[in-house]
């Protein structure tokens, strides 16, 4: 936990363009978006799966994922957005602990792998953060 970099951004020793927080679960701006408003959320405790998380936690999640999917919705409006979360490096995992992707999708897109997306600059996605805010 000490190491992994979504712990370091919930104690606040790592920068992030959050965008909702409360005891239980953050949500920040992804630094590598496919598209503008893509978003992680995360619980705040470490589990590197969902298959650890407590139904509880789960449910705590999924509630916030809804609320930020819905601001993303009115504060980007894309054409659609897709909801994905994924469990160890065989599904395409990469920092482990878990986490939900939002992101905003447009007809005829297809999904870049990870390595081909370019880090966004801080102050472009605290720019976007301040106007989904508003709607969170």
């Amino acid at each position: 936990m000490d190491k992994c970099e979504f712990c370091k951004i919930v104690r606040k020793e790592a920068p992030a363009s959050c965008i909702y927080e409360d005891e239980r679960a953050m949500a920040f701006l992804d630094i590598k978006p496919i598209n503008e408003g893509h978003t992680l959320v995360i619980p705040k405790r470490h589990y590197e799966t969902i298959y650890s998380v407590p139904d509880e936690e789960v449910a705590h999640l999924y509630k916030i994922v809804k609320r930020v999917t819905c601001a993303v919705k009115k504060a980007i409006d894309p054409e659609g957005i897709s909801v994905t979360q994924h469990n160890e490096r065989g599904a395409g995992q990469d920092v482990f602990h878990v986490h939900v992707h939002i992101i905003p999708r447009y007809e005829g897109q297809k999904l870049p792998r990870f390595d081909e997306i370019p880090e966004a600059s801080r102050s472009k996605l605290d720019e976007v953060a301040r106007k989904l805010r508003r709607y969170v």
